[in-house]
């Protein structure tokens, strides 16, 4: 079922929305969440949880791609849950070696500034990515929107973990030039 009727479905209430997500974006949000807290039974609460807030949120957004919108919210939510299950960082997990690496990118700045440049933000990340081979840009995503291991591409892709954690030290310098030149940090 295409995305659009799934929408569409959600926007109409029909209770099968719910059944028809979960049986094409299901294995999507459950792998995204179950990168970021290694737990299985975790992992599935918060896609239930996830879809529940698609549910309670379609409408009054209407999503132009359904799936995306699911492993958003259901990253978000897993995020949520490993703050408040580590609440003491503990060092060592894969999500904070990932977002320790693109520090050095992304600069810190105050909430109603980051607000107001969110969307250009945005738009300059995008464009670097699609300004990228798609193995390159796969690889990035998966690490830092994945969340997923350096072994783990490694193993994906077919290539050493030295050239993966090279291929991503590289395409983090490429993007902090960007960002820079831009005035972002």
């Amino acid at each position: 079922m295409e995305d659009r009727k799934i929408t569409e479905m959600f926007l109409e209430r029909s209770e099968e929305a719910v059944a028809a997500l979960a049986e094409k974006h299901g294995g999507f949000c459950k792998k995204i969440a179950f990168n970021i807290l290694k737990n299985s039974e975790d992992a599935e609460e918060c896609v239930n949880d996830a879809f529940l807030m698609v549910w309670n949120s379609v409408p009054p957004n209407r999503p132009e791609h359904i799936g995306i919108y699911a492993g958003k919210i259901a990253r978000n939510l897993a995020l949520n849950r490993l703050k408040y299950k580590t609440a003491e960082k503990r060092g060592g997990k894969q999500e904070d070696i990932a977002f320790s690496e693109l520090e050095e990118c992304i600069a810190a700045t105050g909430g109603v500034e980051r607000q107001i440049d969110e969307k250009l933000f945005l738009s300059a990340v995008n464009d670097f990515l699609l300004s990228q081979p798609k193995e390159k840009r796969n690889i990035f995503i998966r690490r830092y929107w994945y969340l997923c291991s350096v072994s783990e591409l490694s193993e994906s892709y077919g290539i050493s973990e030295s050239k993966v954690k090279s291929l991503l030290f590289r395409m983090r310098n490429q993007l902090r030039k960007k960002l820079e030149e831009e005035d972002f940090i």
